[in-house]
């Protein structure tokens, strides 16, 4: 019921008291809707490359006037 109330409060334009608990709620949500649970595995990201910062393939926000 927190979640719905917070959420009708930023869609009318106001702000929360404590951004980090709505973040959190938020976040159990999507753990709960994709089915993740603590004990899963970390993936093994070592035979991935480095991100080369030089490369700018969309990674930058657009520039709006």
């Amino acid at each position: 019921m927190w979640l719905l109330f917070e959420t009708a409060l930023l869609t009318s334009g106001f702000s929360l008291e404590d951004p980090t608990t709505f973040a959190s709620r938020i976040h159990r949500m999507v753990k709960l809707g994709l089915a993740i649970t603590d004990e899963e595995p970390v993936l093994d990201t070592s035979d991935m490359p480095d991100l080369d910062p030089d490369t700018d393939e969309g990674g930058e926000m657009e520039k709006v006037d």
